[in-house]
């Protein structure tokens, strides 16, 4: 994968030193356009194998590119100087599939026989969205993506199993269209939309109720277009119960050094 130009590569370091430093706190859907985005899934060794395999059966909703060393918390791959135990704005801690915390680090947390995965985020489609004249409703109004749990099963893999999570952006059916070409040239950050239009055909009652991240305005003429989501394995973690578990917040990436280009099929 390609490493982002010098002034890019600055905005990264400057993102996550200031995310490591708990300068920010934030999404980080926006920032550093232009870099790709990753969600974050760390468990035990033991279990790593079995969400290996549930991502390579759900590739749509758990698009993995990155995979630490057991026990390393760095991904060179993914940028020199990352780290997993600081790196993100919000991390959640789940034990025994119950979400008992969220914190800022997770350095006393991290454990020898940790895994780290990292997988792609549809914030890295975002950039493309905008300079085609598409800007998602999430930047325009600076608030954090829309997400809902669907009735969209995933495949189940070991001890993970559970439905789909998806990200909403509204557009009209033109804009929803062209939406679509460009997302499908990102299947490492989800690609084509899962659905668009009637929001109950999968389950979501109120689109003014999101399950995570916060509510967007749909205007007249617009139509809820849904896209596979990375927090799909928030729901598998509950489910699979291990006993310690640490995820992103939703909405708050680990921002990588990789251009988001470089997920794209051009």
């Amino acid at each position: 994968m390609k490493q982002a130009t010098l002034p890019l590569l600055q905005q990264t370091s400057d993102l996550r030193q200031a995310i490591r430093s708990k300068a920010h706190t934030g999404v980080t859907s926006g920032l550093a356009q232009g870099a790709m985005q990753g969600n974050v899934v760390i468990l035990p060794a033991d279990w790593a194998n079995d969400f290996l395999l549930y991502c390579q059966k759900n590739p749509v909703s758990c698009p993995l590119i990155g995979v630490s060393e057991v026990g390393d918390f760095r991904m060179p791959e993914l940028g020199n100087d990352i780290d997993m135990r600081h790196d993100i704005p919000e991390y959640y801690v789940y034990r025994n599939g119950e979400k008992v915390e969220s914190r800022s680090d997770i350095e006393d947390l991290w454990q020898n026989d940790m895994v780290a995965f990292v997988l792609g985020c549809s914030f890295s489609f975002e950039h493309a969205l905008s300079q085609a004249g598409l800007t998602p409703r999430n930047i325009e109004e600076d608030v954090n993506v829309s997400m809902f749990e669907t009735n969209i099963a995933t495949v189940p893999a070991g001890r993970f199993f559970g439905n789909t999570v998806v990200t909403m952006r509204p557009y009209v059916p033109k804009d929803a269209i062209r939406a679509i070409q460009i997302t499908t040239r990102f299947p490492k950050a989800h690609g084509a939309p899962l659905h668009f239009g009637s929001p109950q055909d999968i389950g979501i009652a109120d689109l003014s109720k999101p399950d995570y991240g916060d509510a967007v305005s749909i205007k007249d003429g617009e139509v809820p277009v849904f896209w596979a989501c990375g927090v799909t394995p928030q729901v598998a973690i509950r489910n699979a119960k291990p006993p310690i578990c640490i995820t992103h917040a939703p909405g708050k990436m680990l921002v990588t050094d990789i251009l988001d280009t470089d997920l794209a099929v051009l």
